[in-house]
C-alpha cells in the first residue's frame, strides 16, 4: 500500500466475519475480493507510471481464504478467476516483477504440530493466491519467509522438499536480526536450492555492526547470490534504523545506502515512506548513485 491514498485495501477481521449470518458471508467476501482485485490493478498501473519495477503484493488481500473448514472464500476467488488474470496480466505486461512475504505467524519449523499445520495451510493459500493471478511458479515470484523457530535448523530444512510445489518453486528465506542470521539459513539454501534474501540491516542489528559499510556486508550479499538462479533474480531488503544503524525500526526515507548494494539487481526497499523514500531514491538513482532496480514494500 502507499502512505498517500492511492493503494489501499480493504479487510475484515475474522470476529466480524463470523458474526455475518452464514448466508452472508458470500456476499461480504464477494465484495470484498473483487474490490481488492481493482484495487491491485491500480497498483500494477500506479508502480508503471513511476517506473516501480517490483511490488509486494499485500499477503491481506483476500482475508478467511484458508480459513479451515470453510471454503467460502476459495468458490468466492474461483468466481472471480477472469479479474484475477487480468490483474496479474497487468503486472507481467508492464514488466512488473511481483512477490509476496506472508505474515510472521507462519512458521513452517515450529515445535507444536498445529502451528506447523496451519502454517503450511497459510502458505499453500498464498502460493494459490500467486497461481490465480497467473504468475509463474519460480522465484521470479519471490514468497518469502523468515527462518522462523530458533534452533530448529535442521527441521525447516527438511520441511522445504515436502511443500507443495506452488510453495516450494517461489520459496525464499531471509535472515532475521533475532533468531536467523545468514550463516544460518546459508546451509538450508544450498541444501534445498532456496535462494538467500539478504537483509543488510537485520544483518547489522543481529551482529551489532557500526553500519551497514561493514565488509561482512560484502562478504553475503556476494554468498547469497550464489543461491540465486540465475543470479540476475538476486533481491535483497534495503532499509535504515530510526535512530541508528542498530535500531530495529524501519526510517521513513532511505539516507544510507549501503556500498555493497551498488551492482545487486533487485533491491526491495522497506520504509516507512514507502512510495515517498522511493522517490527520493529513485532521484539519487538518476544521478548515477544507486542502483537499476528499486522497490517499495507493501
Amino acid at each position: 500500500m502507499t502512505v498517500g491514498p492511492e493503494v489501499r485495501f480493504r479487510t475484515v477481521t475474522l470476529t466480524n466475519y463470523q458474526k455475518l449470518p452464514p448466508a452472508e458471508r458470500e456476499a461480504k467476501l464477494l465484495d470484498l475480493y473483487a474490490d481488492n482485485i481493482v484495487r491491485v490493478r491500480r497498483a500494477a498501473d500506479f508502480c508503471a507510471a513511476r517506473g516501480i519495477r517490483l511490488y509486494r503484493l499485500s499477503s491481506s488481500l483476500f482475508p478467511m481464504f484458508d480459513l479451515e473448514g470453510d471454503d467460502t472464500g476459495r468458490a468466492v476467488l474461483d468466481h472471480l478467476a477472469p479479474q484475477m488474470r487480468e490483474a496479474g496480466y497487468a503486472f507481467e505486461d508492464a514488466g512488473i516483477r511481483v512477490l509476496m512475504h506472508p505474515e510472521q505467524f507462519i512458521v513452517l519449523n515450529s515445535d507444536r504440530p498445529e502451528v506447523r499445520a496451519s502454517s503450511a495451510r497459510a502458505l499453500a493459500a498464498h502460493a494459490d493466491t500467486l497461481d490465480r493471478f497467473g504468475f509463474p511458479r519460480s522465484t521470479w515470484n519471490l514468497l518469502l519467509l523468515h527462518g522462523g523457530k530458533g534452533g530448529r535448523a535442521a527441521e525447516l530444512a527438511a520441511i522445504i522438499p515436502d511443500l507443495p510445489e506452488g510453495a516450494r518453486l517461489r520459496l525464499g528465506l531471509e535472515n532475521d536480526e533475532r533468531a536467523y542470521g545468514p550463516q544460518d539459513l546459508l546451509p538450508i539454501c544450498e541444501a534445498t536450492g532456496v535462494p538467500l534474501v539478504f537483509d543488510a540491516h537485520h544483518h547489522v542489528v543481529r551482529e551489532k555492526l557500526e553500519s551497514q559499510e561493514d565488509p561482512s556486508v560484502r562478504e553475503w550479499v556476494l554468498k547469497a547470490r550464489a543461491t540465486w538462479q540465475p543470479p540476475e533474480w538476486q533481491v535483497v531488503h534495503l532499509s535504515n534504523g530510526i535512530d541508528s544503524p542498530q535500531d530495529r525500526r524501519h526510517s521513513h526515507l532511505i539516507t544510507d545506502f549501503p556500498s555493497a548494494y551498488r551492482d545487486v539487481p533487485w533491491i526491495e526497499v522497506e520504509a516507512k515512506g514507502k512510495e515517498e523514500a522511493l522517490a527520493a531514491l529513485m532521484a539519487a538513482q538518476a544521478a548515477g548513485v544507486q542502483s537499476d532496480m528499486i522497490a517499495t514494500e507493501e
